[in-house]
């Protein structure tokens, strides 16, 4: 079955897992004629039939030389294969994830994609490299052995395979425990690894708050799974064994019975009793491998259900408009079944500044993440240049495009690293020209490394609002004809935020610019706001002419400006 799955997944590799499969079934029919021809050269040693004895000793020999060949080369194109199994499977997954919609990207998928990218690719790797040869043995040995045994004596074969069907059974019962609990536990590794990330770039609010709980309460949770785990499958392995056993003792029974009875020799009894130890060893490794075989076929299904989430569609010839207006038609959109945006229609004109405001929760992330195509609309659509953004396609849009978000992401390196990740050709006086109108100089000057300044993972050494500036800067150096900011002055002192503003006024004669915003600065400076409210735009017009109407942004700008103006008394 999961070699069934891994085909369908990763075709390229399956006729190495075909082939490897088919080697390792030779090679346990070899380990299983080996361990038989004990069988006859005993009975031939112990009846002082010396000539017999060499002769069926020759035969196991190579028969055991032939096995030793190709269990050493199986064992390498075992490992080759997973190898080559984990390439097409990490390259498979990043070429899907890759042209994923950026919105599916939320704060749960760090843990999810880390948990499938390294562990579960593991997970799936050890089949060809460690699992298959062992569950191959555990099938096709004992079938070998118990097929050979007969040709001696039927009774000692049915007695050690009369075990079979209820093995069979307590395999289901195992595998199924072990998908119940696998569940679980995964999500409580997944959990773990998100507040891991979280512990690890919120230190500054954690250390303050002097609390850890939601970290310990994650790991308590990946303790308490993986107790419940291995609680529910262990007597399911337990059982498995103790009936390997109980076939086992039933069959040394019988044998000492036909022994006394005088129906098979003292020295055939030694022979097909070793044998029948052969048999149960590969028996006994099979109750631990299922358990395995189950974790890594679960680990393929969590990677097929991020195979099965829908690309975004491309154009079979994308286009680049030459013009930078932005329309919005008719545009609701729905996320997981709930409605965010309902019939929203506005213009932004090129280079012109447009901000977009209204209390929390309205959709004005959602709606500038359409325009940035997140995702695709549910229905209406959204252009730029007159072009549907479906026709422009994901490759063309970075070209059009720069972002800044509320949370600034930088990378680990210097200042200047992370300002030139917008344009890594740019000159030194464009970067300049960015760093000015970012106002990052004033941070350069209490550095003393400046733009060589290391700014750690993630940012950890700069204040928010550092981050923030460094992140427009990014953005202005790309210089890509529209700029969309998502709070970008949220974490900004009020100078920064003024400075800030002036320049957005300044570099809107340039560049078609749209911002939400909560700050009333950056919105009374836009040539237009558009006010939203309920997933709808009840009011558009320039700050001014908002006002003068007294509605509902006159009263939002009221509270705004009012909660502004609050001081703590004592």
């Amino acid at each position: 079955m999961i070699l069934r799955e891994l085909n369908v997944l990763v075709p390229d590799v399956s006729s190495k897992l075909l082939r490897n499969l088919t080697g390792l079934i030779v090679e346990a029919v070899l380990a299983g004629i080996g361990f038989v021809l004990i069988v006859p050269l005993l009975r031939a040693f112990l009846s002082d039939n010396q000539q017999a004895a060499w002769g069926w000793l020759i035969c196991m020999s190579a028969v055991l030389i032939v096995y030793a060949a190709l269990r050493y080369r199986m064992q390498i194109e075992g490992y080759r294969t997973a190898i080559s199994l984990g390439d097409a499977l990490f390259q498979r997954l990043g070429d899907h994830v890759i042209r994923l919609p950026l919105g599916w990207f939320g704060p749960k998928r760090v843990g999810e994609l880390g948990q499938v990218a390294g562990q579960g690719v593991m997970d799936v790797m050890t089949l060809p490299a460690h699992l298959l040869r062992p569950i191959v043995s555990a099938v096709v040995t004992p079938i070998t052995v118990i097929c050979c045994m007969a040709l001696f004596d039927w009774r000692l074969a049915f007695a050690s395979g009369i075990s079979i069907p209820v093995l069979l059974l307590l395999h289901r019962q195992i595998g199924r425990r072990v998908t119940e609990t696998d569940q679980e536990t995964t999500e409580a590794a997944i959990e773990l690894e998100n507040r891991l990330a979280e512990f690890a770039l919120a230190q500054p609010a954690l250390r303050l708050a002097r609390s850890q709980i939601w970290l310990r309460q994650a790991l308590d949770g990946r303790r308490n799974a993986a107790r419940k785990q291995l609680k529910r499958i262990a007597p399911g392995f337990v059982s498995f064994v103790l009936v390997i056993q109980i076939g086992f003792t039933l069959a040394l029974g019988l044998g000492t019975y036909l022994v006394l009875g005088g129906n098979i020799s003292a020295s055939e009894l030694i022979a097909l009793l070793l044998l029948l130890v052969r048999y149960v060893e590969p028996m006994i490794a099979a109750a631990d491998l299922s358990g395995a075989v189950k974790i890594s076929r679960n680990s393929l299904a969590r990677m097929q259900a991020i195979f099965d989430v829908d690309e975004l569609p491309e154009p079979a010839t994308p286009a680049y408009p030459v013009r930078t207006e932005i329309s919005v038609r008719n545009v609701s959109f729905s996320y997981d079944d709930k409605l965010v945006l309902s019939d929203v229609n506005f213009s932004v004109p090129a280079n012109s500044f447009t901000a977009i405001v209204g209390p929390s929760g309205s959709g004005k992330t959602t709606l500038l993440r359409l325009v940035h195509r997140f995702w695709d609309v549910s229905s209406g659509n959204i252009s730029i240049g007159g072009m549907d953004l479906r026709a422009i396609g994901t490759d063309c849009l970075p070209g059009l495009i720069s972002a800044v978000f509320q949370e600034a992401r930088l990378v680990g390196g210097s200042i200047e690293d992370n300002i030139r990740l917008g344009r890594r050709e740019a000159t030194r006086a464009e970067l300049l020209k960015a760093v000015r109108q970012a106002n990052v100089d004033e941070l350069l000057t209490r550095l003393p490394s400046g733009l060589a300044t290391r700014i750690g993972d993630g940012g950890a050494r700069l204040s928010q609002g550092e981050r923030q500036r460094i992140a427009i800067a990014r953005a202005l150096l790309k210089d890509a004809p529209i700029l969309l900011l998502d709070e970008c002055t949220s974490a900004l002192d009020g100078l920064n935020r003024t400075l800030i503003t002036r320049m957005l006024r300044d570099v809107s004669e340039t560049r078609t610019i749209v911002a939400v915003t909560h700050d009333m600065q950056v919105a009374a400076a836009a040539d237009q706001i558009l006010f939203l409210r309920d997933g709808g735009i009840s009011e558009a017009g320039s700050h001014r002419e908002l006002l003068a109407l007294q509605g509902a942004y006159a009263s939002y700008y009221r509270r705004r400006q009012g909660s502004a103006d609050w001081t703590l008394s004592g």
